[in-house]
């Protein structure tokens, strides 16, 4: 995720669009769940039905921050409003879901504010840059990730990877997939005992050749949303595609069949499990 500072007119504007984006999501989900508990009362009850639903139009202590956060930074994150609103109507939707992040910074109290009562988590791989970031938001849950490629041998890795039986969509998987360098195997156990409903892939850093490169993240997003055992697909966005390495590991494992969106810089992928597909061949797409 890059760290990127606008102009003050642009930081305004969109400090102001992602302050209602924030009420707006407080709002519709609160909304939803007190109609849910009107209906689930008798008549009778109504009373007691719509004092709990004022109840529940208290903020969280997170979207109340990010409000405050976003109302008076200049500082902004990096992806465009046009961006954000994509993943946004999925949360709308989706919330209160699980949601990976790769990648902490300017973004991530946003995140987390547009999915109230879900759990939200972020895999960085700067350790300082973890600290800086939950120093200022205590609230946000990070971990810190290492990785084992480097941008330079995208290429490589690419042309190679299907030699390595445990790469295979048949066989692949994360937790101490030691084997196949494309798999992020060293992950929290937190990772690998949910079930990711949303996949937000905008990082790591992918911009000069040493750099561990979005390779694995892409990869593992794939594996996770193959392995999918609950109803329905799993959602993953993924950002600077205008970029040679990200938008060739997509069409590889994220596949152009499951591209249902594209704004700006943005892909949007619905990818079903893979229990519920047929592949010809026995690769990804």
């Amino acid at each position: 995720m890059k760290r990127t500072q606008f102009t003050p007119e642009k930081s305004c504007l969109l400090a102001v669009a992602l302050s209602g984006l924030i009420i707006g999501a407080f709002l519709f989900s609160n909304l939803i769940r007190s109609v849910d508990n009107i209906s689930s009362f008798g008549l009778c009850s109504l009373a007691s039905a719509k004092a709990r639903a004022a109840a529940d139009y208290d903020a969280t202590p997170t979207q109340l921050q990010s409000i405050l956060h976003y109302a008076t930074s200049k500082i902004v994150p990096q992806q465009s409003l046009a961006e954000i609103s994509v993943t946004f109507d999925v949360l709308k939707t989706r919330s209160p879901c699980n949601f990976l992040v790769f990648g902490l910074g300017f973004d991530s109290l946003m995140w987390t504010s547009l999915n109230p009562h879900g759990t939200t988590l972020f895999l960085e791989e700067d350790p300082k840059w973890v600290q800086t970031i939950v120093k200022k938001a205590p609230t946000l849950n990070a971990h810190t990730v290492q990785y084992r490629t480097q941008l330079q041998e995208a290429d490589s890795l690419l042309k190679t990877y299907r030699s390595e039986p445990l790469c295979s969509p048949s066989k692949a998987c994360l937790r101490g997939n030691y084997k196949c360098r494309l798999a992020l195997s060293g992950l929290p156990d937190e990772v690998y005992d949910k079930e990711w409903d949303l996949i937000m892939i905008d990082a790591p850093r992918g911009y000069f050749p040493e750099a561990p490169g979005r390779m694995a993240a892409i990869f593992s997003a794939a594996v996770m949303a193959r392995g999918r055992k609950g109803s329905g697909v799993t959602h993953v966005f993924l950002h600077d595609v205008n970029r040679r390495v990200e938008k060739m590991f997509a069409e590889e494992f994220l596949c152009r069949k499951y591209l249902v969106k594209a704004v700006g810089r943005l892909w949007h992928f619905e990818i079903p499990p893979a229990a519920n597909v047929s592949q010809r061949d026995g690769w990804y797409c």
